[in-house]
């Protein structure tokens, strides 16, 4: 089964930076590494539907969410079956839970709080 588990979120003041974490485990990559499947980064904040951030696929291919474009990167360690989440020039709007997903599963969530 796997297991998906987000860390890293904080509370920050408008204009800095934290970076997130996804630890992967119990995925049964086959004959591929990590790198040969996509993950993503959502995000929820309240009274709002869950939307899409950013995403990573084979090749380490990214795409963006307009909204974040330009100040929120998307990268992967394979070693350490891991995803990560920089996140600068945060906005008060970027406050959120924010999730990981991979192999259709999703993590518990970690908070993201930006005060302006």
């Amino acid at each position: 089964q796997v297991q998906i588990v987000e860390s890293g979120g904080d509370l920050v003041q408008s204009g800095g930076s934290l970076r997130l974490s996804c630890v992967i485990s119990g995925a049964n990559f086959g004959i591929y590494s990590m790198d040969f499947y996509r993950q993503e980064w959502y995000r929820q904040a309240p009274g709002k539907e869950r939307e899409f951030v950013a995403g990573i696929s084979t090749g380490d291919s990214t795409n963006y969410a307009d909204s974040v474009k330009g100040r929120f990167t998307i990268s992967r360690d394979n070693a350490k079956a891991t995803v990560y989440l920089q996140m600068n020039s945060l906005k008060p709007e970027d406050t959120a839970v924010y999730y990981c997903k991979a192999f259709g599963d999703w993590g518990q969530g970690t908070q993201v709080t930006v005060s302006s």
